[in-house]
């Protein structure tokens, strides 16, 4: 079973019903944060206190939030900020304030309660991979951290040697919806008001309320731009805009979702068997690996917004807005290679990757980079979540702080780097500012995900965790995007637009001098014409390692004839 947009041929299998409801990845994916104090042993009841606490309050801040939970007013303004960009409603007040703003504008109280009942979630354990043969010929046979694993726990191990395969899109929408199955109920309770009568009759579901599932489950295959949640419901469909629809029992709503859910999970389980009983030959259609032999790399897309480049090695991949479907682009398993996606994004996940440099281009949402060594990522970004990574730089435009979770070694941070012409278009589209960059300022959480499906030892994600630091100024350089349509490009985008700090100006500037001086020094050097052609030849033999030693040899895949 095609899992496309497009309609499936006559001689696939039956299409995917238009009224089949999945769950929202954007919450399950980047809106999980490892803060121990939001993981609650019984998450209903305690939202139900928090729901009484905040009652009288229209829209709740990180004050009001730090005090209902005891949490730390940081840990609150994070909760906030993680959770405007995961928000269903693009026109929520939350979602359309500016970064300094969205503490005074608080968000929903139903949508932060569904936010804080999904952190107890346990994301889908990492599969094996189909053949490990391949996989050791694309990953460096030797790592810097060899010594440190070996002297790893058992449970560590595990960790690190399933950390680079991610489960099928079709394993995770199953391992979301059996979630959802199963705590349904609970999250019904939540949003449900009570009137006068007895038992469970006495709780009932708005339509405003009801619409508010739609953190957690969309309707049809376009996401966000497809049916609204309350006019797929039998209940609540055709409703008078002008007139409150009455409200539903929420028994007989929980009916209604609990059956479509078990459709949906019949559906994609036939989907999943169909993929592991077919023959050996069979793609993947969820995430199908990339064709890494130069033109012919090609990105993958599946059908709720999302791409995939997959399995590059040695060569460079270019993806431009045209040839993206969606918003979302994922980049897994692809090594010692560049990747260009020069496009207006909401979502970016960067899994698996090493010794690759990986630019994308304007993402308003969220990236998350996890499970990555050795890589440099260079990216203008409304917020970036780092987890899990290695001896990795990141050249950063970013609106928030950059969040650093789980076991971290060696990482460094510098300001954005580079630019293309249509850059600081998608930057307005996608609404990422300009004039903030908080780059150098991360946040750092515990070295345990308590959302990880592995166990773990008791008090472990209270160790303080490796934060990243500020990459040398004398180290920093500018990142030159090939200008591959030449004079056909239409952007204005000229040079980087976010200002580098003064120490990273003055190290630049100085190298151009430096530069400029060896320059002049060389033309009027008395040499004759057979010492200038030796001193020449050692230049370009320098040069060449300095290519290999600093990886920028990479860079140089992108001139490789078609």
């Amino acid at each position: 079973m095609t899992d496309s947009v497009e309609p499936p041929s006559t001689s696939a299998s039956d299409p995917i019903p238009i009224s089949l409801i999945h769950p929202r990845r954007e919450p399950f994916e980047y809106g999980l944060l490892p803060i121990p104090k939001l993981i609650f042993p019984d998450p209903t009841q305690t939202l139900i206190q928090l729901k009484q606490k905040l009652a009288d309050r229209t829209r709740v801040d990180s004050t009001a939030l730090s005090e209902a939970l005891q949490i730390s007013v940081d840990h609150a303004r994070l909760v906030l900020d993680t959770l405007a960009s995961v928000l269903h409603s693009e026109t929520d007040p939350l979602v359309k304030a500016l970064p300094g703003d969205i503490d005074s504008v608080g968000a929903d109280l139903r949508d932060l309660i569904l936010f804080l009942y999904i952190q107890s979630y346990k994301k889908l354990l990492p599969r094996s991979h189909k053949d490990s043969a391949a996989v050791a010929d694309v990953w460096p046979s030797t790592s810097a951290f060899d010594g440190y694993l070996s002297a790893l726990s058992p449970l560590q191990l595990v960790r690190s040697n399933s950390r680079r395969f991610m489960p099928s899109q079709a394993d995770e929408e199953a391992h979301q919806l059996s979630y959802l199955q199963k705590h349904v109920a609970n999250i019904l309770s939540l949003l449900a008001e009570s009137v006068e009568g007895e038992g469970e009759e006495s709780l009932v579901l708005t339509v405003e309320g009801f619409e508010h599932l739609g953190f957690l489950i969309q309707v049809g295959e376009k996401g966000s731009k497809g049916i609204p949640l309350s006019q797929s419901a039998p209940f609540f469909a055709n409703s008078d805009p002008d007139m409150p629809a009455v409200p539903v029992a929420a028994t007989q709503v929980h009916d209604w979702i609990s059956q479509k859910i078990t459709s949906a999970l019949e559906h994609v389980t036939e989907r999943i068997s169909a993929k592991e009983n077919g023959p050996p030959s069979a793609s993947d259609q969820d995430v199908a690996m990339t064709d890494a032999c130069g033109s012919s790399i090609k990105a993958s897309p599946t059908a709720r917004g999302s791409s995939f480049i997959e399995g590059i090695s040695k060569a460079s991949c270019l993806k431009q807005a045209s040839e993206l479907r969606g918003s979302s682009v994922k980049v897994l398993n692809c090594h010692d290679s560049v990747i260009y996606v020069l496009a207006p994004l909401r979502y970016a996940t960067v899994y698996g990757c090493s010794e690759a440099t990986i630019v994308l281009g304007a993402v308003g949402k969220a990236v998350r980079i996890e499970h990555c060594e050795r890589i440099h990522v260079i990216t203008a970004a409304k917020r970036v979540c780092v987890a899990n990574c290695r001896e990795c730089v990141f050249f950063l435009g970013v609106n928030q702080q950059p969040l650093i979770v789980g076991d971290n070694h060696k990482l460094q941070v510098a300001p954005y780097n580079s630019y293309y012409s249509e850059l600081e278009e998608h930057m307005a589209e996608v609404g990422i500012g300009a004039t903030i960059n908080r780059w150098d300022e991360p946040v750092t959480l515990g070295v345990v995900d308590p959302h990880d499906s592995l166990s773990h030892p008791a008090g472990v994600s209270e160790v303080q965790a490796e934060t990243a630091t500020r990459l040398d100024p004398d180290q920093f350089t500018n990142f030159l995007i090939p200008n591959w349509l030449g004079g056909e490009s239409c952007g204005s985008t000229k040079d980087n637009p976010f200002i580098l700090p003064d120490i990273y100006m003055a190290s630049q500037q100085r190298n151009r001098k430096n530069l400029g001086e060896i320059k002049q020094l060389l033309r009027e050097a008395p040499l004759e014409e057979n010492k200038k052609r030796e001193l020449s030849c050692a230049l370009h033999l320098l040069f060449k390692d300095w290519l290999y030693a600093s990886g920028n040899i990479r860079q140089l895949y992108c001139l490789q004839g078609d």
